[in-house]
């Protein structure tokens, strides 16, 4: 688990095709080409893309639906999930590679940023997902009360199941991250991880603390 990822000297050539299909069997392959050759193809367009489907989830989590339109729902995830996610995206990377240098990891933020946007492929899948449901639904998945189970049976089956695949795209994307993340920072799959989770803990512990510490003296 936390073995050392090897170095190959000659690293396949793939194609375009072969780098979206290998990556769900072969990761580590693909994220050493994506490294070593500086390969920057679909880079923006995935990120954009990995955007919207983080804030589709976001609206739905928060049950923005209660307050807001669909259409406003659907307008701001794609204009502003595509613009911010872009952005997010990039100061986690940065954040990556300065806390990566603690455990000794290398890699700047533009190749990590690189293997981050490869990695997201998953969410891409998982927002095509959310275009039916909302065809079905509207509206109500993303109210908190909203109702789901009156569409039929036929329905609420595509919907649960979607669900479920969901769930699995967004794990095996965290592994994709693991992975990639072990590649281009070159450190082992345990520290790979322990780093995905430094940034998070260097900004929320913070916040954390002043909103303890302000609250207990107001």
């Amino acid at each position: 688990m936390d073995q050392q990822p090897s170095s190959t000297p000659d690293i396949q050539v793939l194609s375009d095709k072969e780098i979206f299909t290998k990556i769900w069997t072969s990761p580590r392959l693909v994220f050493q080409y994506i490294n070593e050759r500086h390969y920057d193809k679909y880079v923006a367009i995935l990120l954009i893309i990995a955007g919207i489907a983080r804030a589709f989830d976001r609206a739905a989590t928060k049950n923005l639906g209660d307050t807001l339109s669909l259409w406003v729902i659907i307008g701001g995830c794609i204009v502003l999930g595509g613009l911010l996610g872009w952005l997010s995206f990039y100061i986690y990377a940065a954040l990556l590679s300065w806390t990566g240098k603690w455990l000794h990891g290398k890699g700047n933020t533009t190749s990590i940023l690189r293997v981050l946007a490869y990695a997201m492929i998953p969410l891409s899948i998982a927002l095509v997902l959310i275009v039916p449901q909302i065809g079905i639904y509207g509206i109500e998945i993303f109210k908190s009360d909203g109702d789901i189970t009156s569409a039929g049976l036929l329905p609420n089956f595509f919907f649960y199941g979607a669900m479920i695949l969901e769930a699995v795209l967004g794990i095996w994307a965290f592994v994709l991250c693991v992975v990639g993340i072990s590649e281009v920072q070159k450190l082992s799959i345990g520290n790979a991880v322990l780093n995905i989770f430094l940034p998070v803990l260097i900004i929320v512990v913070p916040i954390a603390l002043l909103y303890f510490f302000f609250f207990q003296f107001i």
